[in-house]
């Protein structure tokens, strides 16, 4: 039987049946039924994309949790996924989602895995390392991206090089994506790049039926060029691809030198992006090239590299930029999907972009023309004292709103816990480059004022509807050191792996082979102990944790560099011949000695704290509203008066009700701050570090916080769970 209905304009715009009157009657109780559906069905209550929006500003409007009883939270439930790396080197740095009572993240060894989102149970698993994980240190990811139609639900997740379709419901891999259910980020570089590191460690983004990804790619030499690409979520097809190193004819081809597309690298969107569903803009936040430190072959101001890009969602084209790095040689990537808010200026309501950045300003831009809101100010900078390399002159810098950290060290900055460990840094900043932002790296040693973590990082920043900013701050000086690569050759080949080895390898490890704490990398000091020449082949060829492939390099070269790690006496054969596979591991004349944090006698920050803070801007007005001290630093006595702020990583959660949620301290805990005024409401220890973003949600009319703690960072141990918190019942 076919029943039609006719409808008449009511006076609210609803359109209502206007016969019969039963069907009337019937119209209204589906109204109501409607209007009484569960709260978790509300996408409210979700958190359904990486940062909580495709506007990416970490926000929720859930209320139920008010700064009145947040001190009552409790945890909820913990889950534990039982594969924390023994070494302390896994970490977990995932914003999970939660979509209709289930939680979807990712664990230390990049498993898959849906979780009961009331009680913390497991329902499925998915590993995309069946014949086992080998990759701790590198091992991170940071969210997912969820897609739907009438059909069926997918979880589009990326690890090490691959990236995977999930079936939401069962945790089995879509096999009509890609090949097999994943498609290779390698496909469709270009055959010279087969070899080399990507990585997937941030989600996509969701437009209709696309995935468009960014990749992380190596920072040193050798690396892949960043392009955006987007997938058809059911296929994994390349649908549009848009070249960061722009091609012949394309825009911005003249900021570098000619075929710079060739063989420059990097300029990627490792961050995440964010978009603006209505007017079909996707907004990437583009990385520096490569190599990071030395731009000598790279003479210009490389676009798309540092750049707020605003292309078309649904072709890839570009719509406009914005630089905010002229030829970086600092590692000041974009470090964080720009937020889309609309502010209030001058009266007048504006769609707008706030992007953060490492060097801790906040440029606020015209959503649809990329032209600044407040003024930014090109600032002459310091020319660089490297041969070879031309630093641009200028730097763009807001005016408006200030930096949320300092920029430089003043020596009243320095530290004087102890006369020891005064007298260090002293001798240190005497010795260093210091100065405004942006003095160029140098031989002497160059300080970077936050550090090349922060500042703004991965976390990202909050922002509410009212255009209010909630962004942490590391205060970590690092100091950058550049020295030639090439040593005199005497015919053993222990002293030419080591030139190799400088060119290549010295970077992370350092030039005392000890390594860093930064994600970590492990010290080489008595590596002859621990592996054999062949097996510095498999990992150098392969990669490792933290350690990209060198594919590129030859055997002979590769042997060479076991020669020098394994101490050998062993002459260069006569057939051996200086020869790269890849030139570009060969034309650069300087390499950095390692990355260095500004530390004292006691690996206590060289500076007098506040080492870390969580800071509220206004974007209406460009003003920094509060600042407070962010973490208690361990091992502090009454040197310092607490809580001395730490290093942080992982971002801000802001609500309805006026809270701001964050973990990431070195002290291991997770905090609620007041968001009108900054003050401590609340805080509780965790099981590891929780240096990721925590997501909320509610069920059942319940809200839960929940944290990924893994760990792992800044000599802290690993972890490998998920803590909720909730109010008591």
């Amino acid at each position: 039987m076919e029943i039609i209905l006719l409808f008449e304009e009511n006076s609210t715009g609803l359109m209502k049946p206007s016969l019969p009157y039963s069907l009337t009657i019937l119209w209204s109780l589906l109204l109501l039924m409607a209007a009484c559906e569960p709260a978790y069905q509300s996408t409210q209550t979700n958190w359904a994309w990486y940062q909580g929006g495709p506007e990416a500003n970490q926000y929720s409007a859930l209320d139920q949790i008010t700064p009145d009883n947040v001190k009552q939270l409790e945890i909820a439930w913990t889950y534990h996924a039982g594969d924390t790396d023994p070494k302390n080197r896994s970490q977990i740095q995932c914003n999970p989602l939660i979509i209709d009572g289930v939680l979807y993240g990712t664990t230390a060894s990049l498993q898959l895995v849906a979780l009961d989102a009331t009680n913390g149970t497991e329902l499925w698993r998915f590993n995309p390392f069946k014949e086992g994980f080998q990759s701790f240190g590198m091992g991170v990811n940071r969210g997912l991206a969820y897609w739907e139609n009438e059909h069926e639900q997918r979880i589009l997740f990326g690890a090490s090089a691959f990236l995977y379709a999930i079936d939401a419901k069962t945790g089995e891999a879509h096999m009509d994506f890609g090949t097999n259910g994943k498609i290779d980020l390698h496909d469709g570089l270009g055959d010279q790049y087969k070899n080399l590191f990507v990585s997937a460690n941030t989600p996509g983004i969701v437009y209709q039926d696309l995935l468009i990804m960014g990749m992380r790619v190596t920072e040193g030499m050798g690396a892949v060029p960043g392009y955006i690409r987007a997938y058809h979520v059911k296929t994994g097809e390349i649908v549009w691809t848009f070249h960061t190193i722009p091609q012949p004819g394309e825009f911005g081809y003249e900021t570098w030198p000619e075929d710079a597309w060739k063989n420059m690298g990097g300029a990627n969107a490792w961050g995440g992006f964010s978009l603006d569903q209505e007017r079909g803009m996707l907004f990437a936040p583009i990385g520096s090239a490569s190599y990071d430190f030395y731009g000598g072959d790279r003479h210009g101001e490389n676009l798309f590299a540092n750049c707020i890009l605003a292309l078309d969602a649904n072709t890839g084209k570009r719509i406009w930029h914005y630089q905010t790095v002229h030829h970086d040689l600092w590692d000041r990537d974009l470090p964080a999907p720009p937020n889309l808010v609309s502010v209030n200026i001058d009266g007048k309501q504006v769609d707008a972009v706030a992007q953060i950045t490492k060097s801790s300003h906040v440029f606020v831009l015209d959503r649809e023309t990329g032209e600044p809101l407040f003024p930014v100010e090109e600032v002459e900078v310091p020319p660089s004292t490297l041969e070879g390399e031309q630093a641009w002159p200028t730097q763009p810098i807001p005016v408006k709103p200030p930096p949320f950290s300092r920029e430089r060290i003043l020596k009243e900055d320095l530290t004087d816990r102890t006369p020891e460990a005064h007298a260090l840094a002293l001798d240190i900043w005497t010795r260093g480059r210091e100065g405004k932002p942006f003095v160029p790296p140098s031989e002497e040693g160059t300080f970077i004022f936050p550090g090349f973590d922060g500042g703004g990082e991965w976390g990202g920043a909050s922002v509410d509807p009212d255009g209010m900013m909630y962004i942490n701050a590391s205060e970590m000086p690092w100091v950058i050191e550049m020295v030639p690569v090439v040593g005199e050759e005497d015919g053993k080949l222990a002293t030419k792996g080591k030139n190799i080895f400088n060119r290549n390898c010295m970077s992370c490890h350092g030039k005392d082979l000890k390594g860093a704490s930064i994600h970590p990398i492990p010290s080489l000091i008595g590596l002859k102990d621990r592996m054999t020449a062949e097996g510095i082949a498999i990992t150098v060829k392969n990669g490792r944790g933290m350690m990209p492939s060198f594919a590129y390099l030859d055997d002979t070269q590769i042997d060479a560099i076991a020669a020098y790690l394994l101490g050998s006496d062993e002459l260069i054969p006569e057939s051996d011949q200086e020869q790269a596979t890849n030139p570009q591991s060969w034309k650069y004349p300087y390499t950095m000695t390692g990355y260095k944090k500004f530390k004292d006698t006691d690996d206590f920050p060289a500076i007098k704290p506040p080492w870390g803070t969580l800071n509220a801007i206004d974007l209406n007005k460009g003003e920094i509203l509060w600042k407070v001290v962010l973490g208690d630093h361990p091992g502090i006595k009454d040197e310092f008066p607490h809580p001395t702020g730490t290093e942080n990583y992982g971002g801000p959660v802001s609500t309805a009700s006026g809270l701001v949620f964050i973990a990431g301290t070195l002290d291991e805990k997770i905090r609620a701050f007041a968001s009108k005024d900054g003050k401590l409401l609340w805080e509780a220890d965790l099981p590891a570090g929780g240096y990721a973003t925590p997501s909320v949600y509610a069920v059942d009319g319940k809200q839960y916080l929940v944290i990924a703690c893994g760990g792992g960072k800044m000599g802290t141990k690993s972890g490998d769970a998920y803590v909720a918190f909730a109010l008591p019942d």
